[in-house]
C-alpha cells in the first residue's frame, strides 16, 4: 500500500499528485520548482492567478495535460501554517482522498509539504494513514452491484525528505487504526436481522482466531446458572438467544494490570413495554456501536500485539416485545447479588451492562471503560460531536481523556453526585431504580453503572450521540462513525499501571 522515498521520480508515472498548501507566498523552488519547470511554468501562473485557494479543506484539480509523468495536481488548502492541528490536517487529507477515490488508482503525496513547526514527520504519517482509511470507507449494504469493476486507491507513494523507510510502519499503524474502525462502522451500519448476537459472537470468534485471543462465549443456559438476571431479562422477550462475548489478550507475562473494555450489544432495541416512537425506533439497529468499539480495538491490539493485558465482555441481545418480555415494575436480580426495580425498558442498555461489568471484574479486570449508546440525555446535554464521560476515579479518567485527544475523539466530562447515588437507590421495593425520572438522565445511566463498577477505576462513555452522522463529513459517510475505537486502542496502546 505504502512507498516511502526521499526525493520524487519525474519519470515515475502517477494517477494523482497530492499537495498541501499553505496560507503564505509559495517558494518556487525543491520539488515544486522542479514540476513547475516540467510544465512550461503553467503551475506558477494558475497560483498568482488566484485559481487555487489556501483556505482550510479546499481541494483544487490541476491537469498537467502531458506535462508531467503525473496526470493531474490535487491541492489541499491547509490555512494559516502557525495554527493548523494534526486534526484539521487529517481532515484536509481525508478530504484529498475522498476525492480522489474511485478516480485514482496510484497516488504520490508529498508528506512534506503538510509539516509546520508542531506537526512532525511521523504524526502526519499516521494521520495519512488513518485518513486513507476512514476517507475512503463506504457501505454499499444489499444494493445491486454493478459489473463495473471499482478504481480504488491501491498505492500511495510519499514523499518524505530525510525519513525514508522509517515512516512506513508509522503510515501502516495509521492505516491499521483506520481500517479497523471501519470494521465497526460496517457492523453498526449492517441491518439487525443480519447481526444478530450470534453473529456478533461469531465475528467475535473470527477475531480470536485470526489474532489468537483467548475466546469465551456464554450461552443463555451459562448466564442462568451464573445468574445474570440483568442481561437475561432484557432477552426475555427475544426470540433469539443472548450471548456473553468474551475476548482475552495477553500482552504481559502475568495476568495483572488488566484493563477491561465493555461494549453494549443491544442488535436491537424496541424499548420494550417501554416502546419508543415510530421515529425513534428507526436506526436502532446501531444500538450495538459500543460492543463494535470494543471489537474495532481488539483487532488494532491483534495486530499492533502491545505490552498490555485486555479483557474485551460484550453482553449482546435484542430489546423486544412480547408476552414473554420483562415489564415496568418488574424486580430482578443482577450477577452482582444488587436487586433492580424496572422504571422504565428502554434503560436497558445500563441492565446488560451491569452483568458485564461484573463478570470483567470476575476476568480479573483492574480497570474499567464502558462504551454504549446509552441515553439520548447525552445528545440533549452535548450535542452529536462530544461523547459524555463519567467517572469514578481522576487518574484513569486522565488517561482516558488523553487518549481521546490523541484519537481526535472529544469527549466531555459529566458529574456525579452523592445525590446522584441516592437517586438510583431511592426505590422502596430493589436495591437499585433503574430509571428514576428524565431529570439527569445521562448522569443517571453512568450512575447505576457505577454501583457495578464500584471501586474499580472506571470510565463510562456515552456515544449516543457520536455513534453515527446524519451527513458525509471529510474523515467518512454517513451512518456509523466508529467512534472510540482508536481512542480505546490508544488508551491500552499507552496505558500506565495507576499506583
Amino acid at each position: 500500500m505504502f512507498l516511502v522515498y526521499n526525493q520524487f521520480n519525474l519519470e515515475e508515472p502517477f494517477d494523482a499528485f497530492v499537495l498541501g498548501i499553505w496560507d503564505q507566498p509559495v517558494r518556487w523552488s525543491g520539488l515544486l520548482g522542479e514540476i513547475n519547470e516540467r510544465m512550461n511554468h503553467q503551475l506558477e501562473a494558475i497560483f498568482k492567478a488566484g485559481e487555487i485557494s489556501k483556505k482550510e479543506r479546499s481541494i483544487g484539480s490541476i491537469f498537467t495535460l502531458g506535462n508531467d509523468g503525473t496526470r493531474k495536481i490535487i491541492t489541499v488548502g491547509l490555512g494559516k501554517k502557525g495554527s493548523a492541528s494534526i486534526e484539521s490536517v487529517k481532515e484536509s487529507l481525508g478530504k484529498a482522498f475522498k476525492h480522489l477515490n474511485g478516480k485514482a488508482e496510484t497516488i504520490c503525496v508529498d508528506l512534506s509539504s503538510f509539516l509546520n513547526d508542531s506537526l512532525s514527520s511521523e504524526e502526519v504519517a499516521f494521520a495519512l494513514g488513518e485518513a486513507l482509511a476512514l476517507s475512503t470507507y463506504s457501505y454499499s449494504g444489499y444494493k445491486q452491484k454493478s459489473n463495473e469493476p471499482d478504481k480504488e486507491i491501491e498505492k500511495v507513494t510519499i514523499i518524505a525528505a530525510d525519513k525514508g523507510d522509517e515512516l512506513t510502519p508509522v503510515l501502516e499503524t495509521g492505516y491499521i487504526y483506520g481500517r479497523a474502525t471501519n470494521s465497526a462502522r460496517t457492523l453498526v451500519n449492517t441491518p439487525a436481522n443480519m447481526l444478530t448476537a450470534a453473529d456478533l459472537a461469531e465475528h467475535a470468534r473470527r477475531l480470536a482466531d485470526t489474532y489468537g485471543f483467548e475466546a469465551e462465549i456464554l450461552e443463555k443456559e451459562d448466564m442462568e446458572k451464573l445468574g445474570m438476571g440483568a442481561l437475561l431479562a432484557v432477552n426475555q422477550g427475544s426470540n433469539q438467544p443472548p450471548k456473553l462475548i468474551v475476548l482475552k489478550y495477553q500482552g504481559k507475562a502475568e495476568w495483572k494490570d488488566v484493563i477491561g473494555l465493555v461494549g453494549k450489544g443491544v442488535t436491537f432495541d424496541t424499548g420494550g413495554y417501554s416502546l419508543k416512537t415510530r421515529d425513534g425506533i428507526v436506526g436502532m439497529k446501531t444500538d450495538m456501536a459500543g460492543a463494535a468499539a470494543v471489537l474495532g480495538a481488539m483487532e488494532i491490539i491483534g495486530e499492533t500485539r502491545p505490552e498490555q493485558n485486555v479483557v474485551a465482555v460484550i453482553p449482546a441481545t435484542d430489546n423486544m416485545v412480547s408476552g414473554h418480555s420483562f415489564k415496568p415494575d418488574d424486580v430482578i436480580t443482577s450477577l452482582h447479588g444488587k436487586t433492580i426495580e424496572v422504571s422504565n425498558t428502554d434503560a436497558e442498555g445500563r441492565l446488560v451492562l451491569a452483568d458485564a461489568i461484573t463478570y470483567a471484574k470476575h476476568h480479573g479486570a483492574e480497570y474499567l471503560v464502558d462504551v454504549a449508546t446509552l441515553t439520548g440525555g447525552v445528545i440533549v446535554a452535548l450535542g452529536t460531536h462530544t461523547t459524555g464521560a463519567m467517572t469514578n476515579h481522576e487518574s484513569w479518567f486522565e488517561q482516558v481523556l488523553e487518549a481521546s485527544h490523541a484519537a481526535g475523539e472529544p469527549i466531555w466530562r459529566l458529574p456525579i453526585t452523592d445525590k446522584d447515588v441516592k437517586r438510583i437507590r431511592s426505590s422502596k421495593v430493589a436495591d437499585l431504580n433503574n430509571s428514576p425520572g428524565r431529570e439527569g438522565h445521562a448522569i443517571m445511566g453512568g450512575t447505576f453503572l457505577l454501583e457495578f463498577a464500584e471501586d474499580t477505576p472506571w470510565v463510562h462513555l456515552d456515544i449516543a450521540g457520536t455513534a453515527t452522522s446524519k451527513s458525509s463529513y471529510e474523515l467518512g459517510p454517513s451512518g456509523a462513525t466508529g467512534v472510540m475505537v482508536r481512542t480505546l486502542a490508544t488508551l491500552v496502546d499507552g496505558f500506565t499501571p495507576i499506583k
